[in-house]
């Protein structure tokens, strides 16, 4: 199995470093390195990656500044010499997180950890768009929901939290997931935790650089990145 790999690092020793940690592993592929924000998410969109090995400080930014842009994200692998973020880290699904100076031995437990996951990945199906009321469980606590009147969908790591009337259940599905199974016409990705109902914005306005802050009509307040923002525009035009 070869993998394409892309690594964003600010360091160009630690570069170095990882590449010789790579070296073993004749099964991936190094397609790119960035050393920014901006140069990662590049990379990422051109390259279409597998794996992502991912600083946490970069000059323009974070790590988790390259997450929130992509669409579709890698298997992502930390690499920094900050503990503290190994929490947050893991709420964006990371598949493990390394403090340097990371030794062979290490990187070696990662990388068979990634392979693992690819190799016991299930064959791709295509999943049918829900287009009816769906069955929420959680605890003791059941309802049967009309998919169109659910008004977000918020990220928690592994679970997914749906809003609709005043109930908030979280199931056991992640935000891409549950993504591809919603009508694309009112079901919209406004950013990497949210996905919102068209039909329940109540308002829009100009936000950041060239973003978009949505007012959904029960006072929630979701913001939209300029990448998405275009993307929301289109979908709304007529």
């Amino acid at each position: 199995m070869n993998l394409k790999l892309v690594m964003v690092e600010d360091s160009r020793l630690a570069r170095n470093e990882l590449l010789q940690l790579l070296k073993p592993h004749q099964n991936l592929e190094v397609v790119g390195q960035g050393s920014t924000v901006a140069e990662g998410v590049a990379l990422i969109r051109e390259q279409q990656p597998d794996v992502l090995l991912l600083d946490i400080n970069l000059p323009d930014g974070t790590g988790f500044d390259v997450l929130e842009q992509l669409d579709h994200c890698p298997a992502v692998i930390f690499t920094t010499a900050y503990d503290e973020y190994a929490v947050q880290a893991f709420e964006q699904n990371a598949l493990d997180y390394l403090l340097k100076p990371i030794s062979q031995q290490r990187f070696n437990q990662a990388l068979e950890k990634l392979l693992k996951a690819y190799a016991t990945e299930p064959s791709p199906k295509v999943e049918q768009v829900i287009d009816h009321k769906i069955f929420v469980k959680e605890n003791d606590r059941c309802w049967l929901v009309d998919v169109h009147q659910i008004r977000y969908f918020v990220s928690h790591g592994n679970y997914t939290q749906l809003h609709f009337d005043q109930h908030q259940p979280l199931v056991y599905k992640s935000l891409t997931q549950i993504q591809t199974r919603l009508p694309e016409k009112q079901f919209f990705r406004a950013n990497r935790s949210h996905i919102i109902n068209i039909n329940f914005v109540k308002n829009i306005e100009a936000y950041g650089h060239s973003g978009l802050l949505l007012t959904m009509d029960d006072g929630q307040e979701i913001d939209v990145s300029r990448r998405h923002a275009s993307h929301l525009k289109k979908a709304l035009s007529w």
